[in-house]
């Protein structure tokens, strides 16, 4: 502790720091600057009749503790003196509170848990746009640029937009017809959007899902370069033609290296699309651990394109059809994880399929069961009778053990 007689004299004692108080209640402005009469005296400098002023800040006199007027220590909670072993009590301070900044919370306000989700972007719109996009990269064969940044923009639109509804999805199973469409960038888009949803399904991440976007929108750009005629009748080609047909996945992936993709794994994808599970592939054979992953979803989706909307002269078959002949005929080419995923998308009958139940009534399918796919959710038209219900009817076929399709009615699609 330091005595105001000390000061005066100048010297200074080295003494433990008197204990400061809990709480003292705030003066009025008066009583900070009234001196008292003990320290009036102590402070008055010698030969003058007016005591030497001393300036102090307000902080610091709330912070102090007092100084016995007669110099003595100040008492302790029990009223007696510190012991010189004593080491005072920790003033007791509140934990600072959290300061909040108005400009980051307008800047970065919070989300809204309750907010509701915006709605997805219009399907058919969106397929369109991106079908143009990929006929446009026809007149890029020759070049060596090539526009990365407007597909991976097309492709975050995608993405979104499938993870929001399958809307996207179901209009690329069945997209309105043009006259005049190019069939290569028609079939190229319709397999990017069946790739996108078969990845999601088996647990690729956004940034996987756009490295297989961009491998998947243009794996058959070589095929621009085979006379049109051979494509016509892909399924009866022999000798050079066939050996020609053969060598597109090499001349696609040729094409997009010049092009300079950002990821080399995109190229391989392209290369090995061809590539089947049992070494039954081409250009290379690869057995099934040896084929990139990417490329067996895109393979896939190339497969069922081809089958729902053939380029050849060959009968097109409706979505459960073309399940059923992957299931039946080329179970072996792919891997089964994949095929259920696809299965789980498409169902055997997907949305808009008209369908027959074994109590002879008639209903439309309007929702696909993921975990049951021969189970759907449909809407009765029709009764055992042929007559319409005069009220709506549905019926969750997952929930109901005894009623089951006994097969598809008219014509599918949406």
């Amino acid at each position: 502790m330091v005595r105001m007689s000390d000061l005066v004299r100048g010297i200074v004692r080295e003494t433990p720091a008197p204990p400061r108080p809990a709480e003292r209640p705030e003066r009025s402005p008066a009583e900070r600057t009234a001196v008292p009469p003990a320290r009036r005296a102590a402070t008055a400098t010698p030969g003058t009749d007016a005591p030497a002023e001393r300036h102090e800040a307000p902080a610091a006199e709330h912070h102090e503790a007092p100084a016995a007027e007669n110099g003595e220590p100040p008492l302790t909670a029990n009223g007696k003196p510190p012991a010189a072993h004593e080491t005072p009590p920790a003033p007791h301070s509140e934990p600072p509170a959290e300061r909040r900044d108005p400009v980051a919370e307008q800047r970065d306000p919070a989300p809204d848990p309750h907010a509701a989700e915006p709605p997805a972007e219009a399907a058919e719109p969106l397929f369109a746009e991106l079908q143009a996009f990929i006929a446009e990269t026809r007149t890029l064969l020759n070049g060596s640029g090539f526009p990365w940044g407007r597909l991976h923009a097309l492709l975050e639109r995608a993405v979104t937009a499938l993870g929001r509804s399958a809307d996207l999805f179901w209009t690329a199973n069945n997209p309105p017809t043009t006259g005049g469409a190019d069939a290569l960038a028609v079939h190229q888009a319709r397999a990017c959007v069946l790739a996108l949803r078969i990845g999601a399904a088996v647990g690729y991440d956004h940034a996987r899902l756009i490295s297989l976007g961009l491998g998947a929108a243009v794996f058959d750009v070589g095929l621009w370069q085979l006379p049109e005629a051979a494509l016509r009748r892909v399924d009866a080609l022999s000798g050079d033609e066939l050996a020609l047909w053969r060598s597109h996945s090499m001349m696609s992936a040729d094409i997009v290296r010049r092009w300079g993709p950002s990821d080399a794994r995109i190229v391989q994808t392209i290369l090995e699309h061809h590539e089947r599970e049992q070494g039954q592939g081409f250009p290379q054979g690869l057995h099934g651990p040896a084929i990139d992953p990417d490329a067996k979803i895109v393979g896939l989706a190339d497969t069922y394109c081809g089958l729902t909307l053939p380029a050849s002269s060959r009968p097109r078959l409706k979505p459960h059809e073309a399940i059923r002949e992957i299931v039946k005929t080329r179970n072996d080419q792919f891997p089964s994880a994949l095929i259920k995923a696809l299965l789980s998308e498409l169902s055997v009958f997907p949305p808009g399929t008209v369908v027959r139940l074994n109590t002879d009534e008639v209903g439309r399918v309007i929702a696909v069961n993921r975990n049951h796919p021969l189970r759907p959710k449909v809407e009765i038209v029709t009764d055992a009778k042929g007559q319409r219900p005069l009220a709506p009817k549905l019926l969750d076929l997952s929930e109901a053990p005894f009623l089951y399709i006994t097969g598809p009615v008219g014509e599918g699609g949406r």
